[in-house]
């Protein structure tokens, strides 16, 4: 069982998806803020961002640290370059990195309890297949998994990841989509 809620998605025209988490996290906005907009702190749950200039306009190379040779279950780059597209320091890091990738956005707001949780929007567009899509939703699902413990002092080491937990949570994902039956 998982602590993130379901990610949602839409399709439009075809092959472009649109993909939504909204993440409550019972940690403060800067701590969420700087695992999520610094070099620093992308690492311990995502990918290394190196450059990662923190202004509108401003280059970011994204490394993702979950590697073929480790049975990565993404294809394309592992490497993506582009440039940040919304910045609006402590609320919006927006970064449009290549076409395998796309728009990655992470909205931070207050939680309800007054400012000591935050509640993460995310978004991310791109272009694929359904399978790519099943793959993204499996992805940024257990990522998000990984942010919450990165949060709670608990890093990801990313030399003993594997695929398991993604191919799981990809089943599921497949799962959830497949029509019902004809009565």
């Amino acid at each position: 069982m998982s602590e993130i809620p379901r990610g949602r998605s839409e399709t439009h025209d075809g092959d472009r998806h649109l993909l939504h988490f909204v993440v409550d996290l019972p940690q403060p906005m800067p701590m969420v803020w700087a695992a999520v907009a610094s070099p620093e702190g992308l690492p311990g749950w995502l990918c290394e961002a190196d450059p990662l200039e923190p202004r509108l306009g401003g280059k970011v190379t994204l490394r993702w640290l979950t590697v073929p040779d480790q049975g990565a279950p993404l294809p394309g780059d592992t490497e993506v370059s582009g440039q940040v597209t919304a910045w609006d320091p402590d609320y919006v890091a927006e970064y449009t990195v290549g076409p395998t990738h796309g728009r990655i956005r992470f909205h931070l707001e207050p939680g309800s309890d007054g400012g000591g949780s935050t509640v993460l929007r995310f978004t991310n567009e791109f272009r694929g297949t359904r399978e790519y899509r099943l793959d993204c939703l499996a992805g940024w699902h257990e990522h998000f998994e990984r942010l919450r413990a990165a949060l709670a002092g608990h890093p990801t080491d990313w030399r003993d990841w594997s695929p398991e937990r993604w191919q799981h949570l990809r089943d599921l994902y497949a799962r959830d989509e497949e029509p019902w039956p004809k009565w």
